[in-house]
């Protein structure tokens, strides 16, 4: 009850000081929307010079992109661990937070959420309603219940990535450059995979799986025996990373020496 308390009273102060700052919000808002349309445009025009792309079609890859927005949108809004480096270990903000009873990582990601990130999966839910009603696709009445483990399994990857990522500069006391590129990378999870060539099919299952993330659980919703047992170890895949990347920011947190050192 302590952490919940802790999650309300953040996020009403995040709604404050925000809506101090209506422009700027809306602002945001339209720019994250365009940034998903940009994207979505660059499917339609490569399916303009071809009716399937490696077996899949236009609707089916629209569908893919769709649904991966809504558990990379979760990400985004509760795990925006972007500026870490610049703010809590360059300018010395979390000798602050460790002073305080609760939990580091759980204080960071309090403290960066973007709840307005979560559009993101209004759009994805628009986008995928499209798609299933030109493809007239039948879901089975468990479909829901695994979609909301695989959404929550896809944040829990990305969330178990970054996490790892950002405990880096745990231990070097300085800035790293490695996220952005893991950025890019990601975006590869929400296209079909097997549109790439087999050492990147194999990167991204098992070496950095953001094939889990987007393309595996959509692609079982899409009836796609090929794929189903990749989907159905989504849930499993995002709690491992989860944990590994928390047991590298505890193991990160003894080893960090201060901003003053």
């Amino acid at each position: 009850m302590f952490h919940v308390k802790l999650f309300f009273h953040y996020f009403m102060q995040y709604l404050k000081i925000r809506m101090a700052y209506r422009s700027d919000f809306l602002v945001q808002l339209a720019t994250d929307l365009l940034f998903q349309a940009v994207n979505l445009v660059f499917i339609l025009v490569v399916f303009s010079h071809t009716t399937e792309l490696s077996g899949w079609t236009r609707e089916e890859v629209i569908f893919i992109y769709g649904y991966f927005l809504v558990p990379f949108s979760f990400f985004s809004a509760f795990f925006n661990l972007w500026d870490f480096n610049e703010r809590y270990i360059i300018k010395g903000e979390l000798d602050r937070v460790l002073t305080r009873p609760a939990h580091s990582l759980y204080q960071v990601i309090l403290e960066t959420m973007t709840p307005e990130s979560l559009t993101g999966a209004v759009t994805g839910f628009m986008v995928m309603g499209w798609a299933v009603k030109e493809m007239e696709v039948d879901f089975s009445w468990y479909d829901p219940f695994l979609f909301i483990l695989f959404v929550a399994g896809g944040a829990a990857i990305y969330a178990g990535i970054y996490i790892l990522l950002t405990s880096i500069s745990l231990y070097s006391d300085s800035k790293t450059d490695i996220q952005p590129i893991m950025y890019n990378v990601g975006n590869y999870g929400r296209y079909p995979i097997n549109v790439y060539n087999r050492v990147i099919q194999l990167v991204l299952t098992w070496v950095i799986p953001f094939a889990f993330v987007g393309f595996y659980p959509a692609s079982f919703l899409l009836d796609k025996e090929r794929w189903m047992t990749f989907a159905l170890l989504t849930p499993l895949v995002g709690a491992v990373w989860l944990m590994l990347g928390v047991a590298v920011w505890n193991r990160g947190i003894r080893n960090y020496r201060g901003a003053g050192n």
